[in-house]
């Protein structure tokens, strides 16, 4: 075998995480509506000598080349299941911000699932592909499918959900990334003594994302680790003033951060905040995109 597959997989934005008490093994139940937007990495396996990894783009100082990336560690456990030495070189061309919150680990373990399948021809089911990608991490099953989900369990429990129209999103990146074990560690701080509701999908966001309804999804959404997420980078608070100021109908932290979403009316008003938001001094770059996306597609 002498070819190579490319696949490309999108960021996203978590419109509303709900986060329960912790659980005896340490993860949290969670109602985790995903929205997958228009950032992309572009990951790419070719046949060689043995596993290895390589990253471009902007942060990809920051990216794991050993075996501790989830792309590497997607290509061993397909391999594994399938009797097939894992001698790949996946190739990450990343545009998705690292340590973001933004799932770009968990896309590029999907992604490198996804090509290494097609590339072995090992014709693993959907299924089987969900399977793994649940082995692999929370988040990696969304990045799969893409589109818009109810992520139940530790959020690798997925429900389709229908949305009716295009929304428009800002992303402010900071410097640095946030470690998700320690905001999740954080909000345990913060709620220790409190009792924490079980997490449950707000209807009203539900039907604000079916209904196209950017001014109803700005009224629902919610990030329960974004105290915790302030908390570790006070910083952050200038930056979702200076979105709001500049006319985004809402703001929230993405995900465990440390990266900010903005939802805005149109492209055109997503630009405007995009330009106040580098403006402001408070973000390294403000990217616009729109969702939702695709999910892990052969190109």
């Amino acid at each position: 075998m002498t070819r190579s597959v490319t696949v490309r997989v999108p960021a996203k934005v978590n419109v509303q995480l709900a986060v329960g008490a912790p659980r005896p093994d340490g993860f949290h139940d969670l109602a985790n509506v995903f929205l997958a937007v228009g950032l992309y990495d572009e990951v790419t396996v070719t046949p060689a000598e043995a596993l290895r990894v390589t990253c471009s783009g902007p942060d990809a100082g920051q990216v794991p080349l050993d075996a501790t990336n989830l792309a590497a560690r997607a290509a061993i456990a397909l391999a594994t299941r399938h009797g097939i030495a894992p001698d790949v070189h996946i190739h990450i061309d990343k545009d998705i911000p690292v340590a973001g919150g933004m799932a770009g680990g968990s896309a590029d373990g999907a992604a490198a699932l996804l090509a290494c399948d097609a590339l072995w021809g090992t014709g693993a089911s959907q299924g089987e592909l969900l399977e793994i990608c649940a082995e692999l991490g929370s988040d990696v099953p969304f990045s799969l499918v893409g589109g818009a989900a109810l992520g139940t369990g530790r959020g690798e429990q997925l429900t389709t959900v229908d949305v009716g129209g295009t929304f428009h999103w800002v992303f402010a990146v900071a410097d640095g990334g946030l470690s998700t074990p320690a905001v999740y560690g954080e909000f345990d701080r913060l709620t220790a003594g409190t009792d924490v509701p079980a997490p449950a999908a707000s209807p009203a966001l539900l039907t604000a994302l079916r209904e196209g309804d950017a001014t109803e999804l700005a009224e629902t959404l919610g990030n329960d680790l974004q105290a915790a997420a302030l908390s570790l980078r006070p910083s952050l608070a200038g930056t979702l003033a200076a979105g709001t100021a500049a006319g985004a109908l809402a703001a929230l932290v993405s995900g465990s951060g440390p990266t900010t979403a903005f939802l805005t009316a149109d492209e055109e008003s997503a630009r405007k905040v995009a330009d106040a938001l580098l403006a402001s001094g408070t973000c390294r770059s403000a990217r616009v995109a729109p969702s939702p996306a695709p999910g892990a597609t052969v190109v």
